[in-house]
């Protein structure tokens, strides 16, 4: 588990061998999101993060590191265009892929998660 780029991999590919594993996959399609903001509220959307979760980076790796609300086993988060986070917002792009990565590595209850983000 880990946080990977793969830029040259298609979402469809990524959630296949995502599936093939076991996994529980969440596509989040970045073509809108082009702020911090937005992609924060995208992600927490996606992984259905309970509603009293905060918008921000700690609450981010908070929730990714807990993920209770969800079934047990790995849930995967496939990030398509997470370009145009990067294009438009290059520093909440790399704090966001800081605390994807760091999620990857502490989570616990159970639930193991990942991140792939892709171009398309």
């Amino acid at each position: 588990m880990g946080k990977l780029e793969q830029p040259g991999v298609s979402a469809k590919t990524a959630a296949e061998d995502a599936e093939r594993r076991g996994a529980s996959v969440h596509v989040l399609d970045g073509s809108d999101l082009i702020s911090k903001r937005t992609a924060l509220d995208g992600i927490a959307a996606v992984l259905s993060f309970p509603e009293w979760a905060g918008r921000n980076l700690d609450a981010l790796y908070d929730c990714l590191t807990d993920l209770s609300w969800l079934p047990e086993g790995e849930h995967v988060l496939i990030w398509s265009g997470a370009q145009n986070l990067a294009e438009h917002d290059p520093k909440a792009y790399a704090k966001i892929n800081t605390v994807l990565q760091d999620a990857a590595s502490n989570t616990i209850c159970g639930r193991g998660f990942a991140s792939v983000l892709t171009r398309d």
